[in-house]
């Protein structure tokens, strides 16, 4: 008598499956699916459009949820039909597993025990980038794939390519994709942090086979370039969207409001210089002829310089809609140190020729230039003296008290 899967009750009291999107995998696909099932009957298998034996293996298994169709679409399709099934059927957790063997069965419990926990988190599996046989590409390419989370998100990450993962799909199913790919699993990672959905890590075993029997459907090419473009379009998104909204909702609740004034403004932990610094550095950035990456710039630069981010973006507001033209008009006035003769106080003023533009333009990145350094040295010095006043006000308050 066959001995019933042993953790059934656990996936069932947590309205949850095992999801494993698979593409001509059919050497590995069997083994994965029977070691599986001892934990659990609630497997949906998605064959994403297979051309091997896979339809053969699956018919192996009459208990599976099967959803197939042709032709290959992508892991990043595949995914999102399993989860739009999952949806169907009732299911509110989803935990993914990759077809290729390199992923274990017994980590699923791992799983499980943060269900338990009840936050409804996006959980990754986070594997031993320092492990034997793992592939050098992989360890370098989580590295920059980890590096452009933060950047996005602001969460710092171990593993954010790891495809076994714990998904809240009754959550998550509002989350708009449209990559098919492999970058799937990174825009539905930036999105559900940006849509308020906890993100964690939890170890995991990860088997890595040498290298002439290791089985890839990954292009290094076409995904790179893939997940190059979407991390491009989510950092715009993140500075001109996401990171603006954050702070109007943080800035509008009162109590954060003062819990921002003591971090940023009155932390006493942080020297005058540093925050009179900060600020420079923040009116520099506003000015900088750079036009539409001032913010993202400077922002990566004060993480870089471990600057008060804070002062550092509320500085580069001086670059607000109404001081775009005092900010161009000094420019030029300053730019007229650096042309000499051939300088003009207002644009184009000599007439429109093709010299007379690249002239204009000359005087106006050097312009803008002296002046972000003059109004970043000023307001540095002015923030640091007014700090230095303050602080030694409250001094002398606390003295007499």
């Amino acid at each position: 008598m066959q001995q019933p899967p042993i953790y059934d009750a656990r996936f069932e009291a947590h309205n949850a499956c095992v999801l494993i999107p698979t593409y001509n995998n059919a050497t590995t696909l069997g083994e994965v699916i029977r070691s599986v099932l001892t934990y659990t009957r609630h497997l949906v298998v998605v064959s994403d459009g297979a051309t091997d034996a896979t339809a053969k293996v699956l018919e192996e298994f009459p208990q599976l949820q099967v959803v197939a169709y042709t032709p290959n679409r992508g892991k990043g399709y595949a995914l999102r039909k399993g989860f739009r099934y999952a949806l169907q059927q009732g299911y509110r957790h989803v935990i993914t597993m990759d077809s290729d063997g390199q992923h274990f069965a017994s980590d699923l419990p791992v799983f499980l025990d943060k269900l338990d926990e009840g936050n409804d988190a996006l959980v990754i599996g986070a594997r031993n980038l320092q492990q034997e046989n793992m592939p050098g590409k992989n360890t370098n390419a989580n590295k920059f794939s980890n590096f452009w989370f933060y950047v996005e998100t602001g969460i710092k990450a171990p593993d954010t390519q790891s495809g076994f993962r714990l998904y809240p799909v009754h959550k998550i199913g509002n989350i708009r994709s449209v990559c098919n790919k492999y970058e799937f699993e990174v825009d539905v990672m930036v999105r559900a942090a940006w849509s308020g959905i906890k993100v964690e890590w939890t170890p995991i075993k990860v088997y890595y086979p040498p290298k002439g029997e290791r089985i890839t459907h990954f292009r290094p090419v076409m995904d790179i370039t893939r997940i190059t473009i979407l991390n491009t379009v989510l950092v715009l998104i993140s500075f001109f969207y996401i990171k603006p909204r954050d702070f109007i909702r943080y800035i509008l609740k009162r109590e954060n409001r003062r819990q921002f004034l003591e971090d940023h403004l009155l932390n006493r932990e942080e020297s005058n210089a540093k925050k009179a610094f900060s600020v420079g550095f923040g009116v520099f950035m506003g000015i900088v002829p750079i036009w539409g990456f001032q913010m993202l710039v400077a922002l990566l630069l004060a993480a870089w310089m471990r600057l008060n981010k804070g002062l550092v973006i509320i500085a580069a507001n001086i670059s607000i809609p109404p001081m775009i033209p005092f900010i161009v008009f000094l420019s030029f006035l300053m730019g007229r140190i650096w042309v000499g003769e051939d300088a003009t106080l207002l644009l184009f003023h000599k007439g429109l020729s093709l010299e007379n533009i690249k002239m204009n333009l000359v005087q106006y990145i050097y312009g803008s230039i002296t002046l972000a350094i003059v109004a970043g040295v000023v307001s540095g010095l002015f923030t640091w003296v007014l700090f230095a006043v303050f602080r030694r006000g409250v001094a002398r308050q606390e003295q007499v008290k």
